[in-house]
């Protein structure tokens, strides 16, 4: 059965590879299963139809045959579970590359993301100054720490897996900031994965969406 997926109508991050559908289309590329895509506008996220299948109105959800889910990780959690190739065969590893995707939303996105909504939300607010560095220097400590753990390795545990999708997807967040290039085997990790097949062909589907509701 063909899993559909909802995404933005219009998506705020102008097809730029962040809004967290990308994490989705993203996994489903690497494991090779067809999927299709339902765009959702702002107004319907919040309808009921929607709030079913996300009861906070967000995207994307995943539906297949009676199973719909919400939460990117919970989502490429499935779908590593049931293809083969984006979690690894070895008790242990298969562990840890789970512990990495809880990492990627739970202890590096959020300052990340924080930042993010004071940039776009605060701006104009007079404390907004004072309170910047504060914010990028919990980024900074995030980054600094994932960058020692990466080293010179490739890959956050050994082969590409879902951890390295979602850290991935997180970092690219990031980029362009001044605080991720602070940090050389980082940029290159994110240009590795940005450089899959599979990354390339999500990239270019979300992108699509993108400019064709902007002609």
């Amino acid at each position: 059965m063909t899993p559909i997926i909802t995404a933005f109508e219009s998506s705020p991050d102008r097809g730029r590879g962040l809004a967290r559908d990308m994490r989705v289309r993203w996994a489903l590329e690497e494991v090779g299963q067809p999927y299709e895509v339902r765009l959702v506008s702002f107004a319907q996220m919040k309808q009921p139809a929607h709030l079913a299948l996300n009861p906070f109105g967000q995207i994307p959800t995943y539906e297949e045959g009676d199973l719909a889910l919400f939460e990117t990780g919970s989502i490429i959690l499935h779908i590593a579970e049931r293809h083969p190739g984006l979690l690894p065969g070895d008790a242990n590893a298969r562990a840890r590359a789970i512990t990495w995707m809880f990492a990627a939303v739970n202890t590096v996105e959020p300052p990340i993301v924080e930042l993010s909504m004071a940039s776009m939300l605060e701006r104009d607010q007079p404390w907004h100054a004072q309170r910047l560095p504060a914010l990028e220097n919990n980024i900074r400590k995030r980054l600094r720490e994932l960058s020692a753990h990466l080293a010179d390795a490739e890959w956050l545990d050994g082969a590409f897996s879902a951890g390295d999708i979602m850290m991935a997807n997180v970092l690219l967040r990031a980029k362009g900031s001044g605080l991720l290039e602070e940090h050389p085997n980082l940029i290159a990790y994110l240009a590795r994965a940005e450089t899959r097949p599979a990354y390339q062909r999500a990239f270019a589907a979300q992108l699509k969406v993108f400019k064709d509701a902007n002609p």
